[in-house]
């Protein structure tokens, strides 16, 4: 004969909603990562294109917002307009890029190549793969926020002059040469290029201004002189709109003339 053992109702259910609480437990625990969303800061690990991988420089990264994108292909800066399909999925039209002649031109343009047009998405976690139509892909990671260099006590190497939306890259003799310091007490010391200079800066909120050059006077002829002139009027023009982000600065004069420049590790 088959007994029935009779359990009682309350008894049962609480066993049976603590066994699903166990099951959910076990899930959780086990479940995989949240995947990123696009939308944030990522730094470019590499490339793979035409069957080659191209290792990304330090600097190259792409910042996703919700209907832009900017950026640095590792040596110039970017703009474009996005559009999202979901997190699955981008269209990307490429706007503004600075046009400096770079160190690593192999990487700035297949960068620039496989950055636009309809874009499909792989998420992992703190990771984003863009696939293009032909397979390509660029990879990035998360990138950490990056603090900004502080204006004073840094060196600043002047990179690029700006006149406008054009932006020129120093020429070979005058790079790593124009390089400038604003102490803590503002004032100015660094070469424009071919002669040392200082000066005293005033600084009110984002705006920059030098008082008069004092420098050395060797005769700079050629591309050197031309820089050294463009800087002298520059730092000359009366106020300057500055601006810092992550390692570069930019200062812009009321005409739209201006500069870049790459912070140095800090003067001694």
């Amino acid at each position: 004969m088959r007994t029935f053992r009779h359990v009682h109702t309350s008894a049962g259910l609480a066993l049976v909603l603590a066994l699903a609480v166990a099951g959910c437990g076990r899930e959780e625990a086990g479940g995989s990562a949240p995947l990123p969303d696009p939308v944030g800061s990522w730094a470019v690990e590499s490339l793979t294109t035409g069957g080659r991988t191209l290792h990304a420089p330090d600097s190259a990264r792409l910042e996703f917002g919700q209907n832009q994108a900017k950026g640095n292909y590792g040596c110039n800066g970017f703009t474009a307009v996005v559009a999202f399909a979901g997190p699955s999925a981008v269209t990307v039209t490429p706007g503004a890029s600075t046009t400096m002649a770079c160190a690593d031109m192999e990487f700035e343009t297949a960068f620039a190549k496989l950055f636009q047009g309809k874009l499909t998405i792989d998420r992992g976690p703190d990771r984003l793969t863009l696939k293009t139509a032909d397979g390509s892909t660029i990879a990035m990671t998360s990138a950490p926020a990056a603090s900004d260099a502080p204006l004073t006590t840094t060196r600043w190497s002047v990179e690029s002059l700006v006149s406008g939306t054009t932006s020129a890259s120093l020429p070979a003799e005058a790079a790593g040469k124009a390089q400038f310091t604003i102490a803590p007490d503002l004032a100015v010391s660094g070469n424009l290029g071919c002669n040392r200079f200082s000066a005293k800066a005033t600084v009110e909120g984002s705006t920059v201004t030098f008082g008069p050059l004092t420098s050395t006077r060797m005769a700079c002829e050629g591309p050197v002189g031309e820089v050294e002139r463009a800087l002298t009027d520059l730092f000359g023009s009366g106020p300057l709109t500055s601006g810092i982000e992550g390692r570069t600065l930019t200062l812009t004069a009321a005409d739209g003339k201006g500069l870049t420049a790459k912070a140095a590790p800090a003067a001694q």
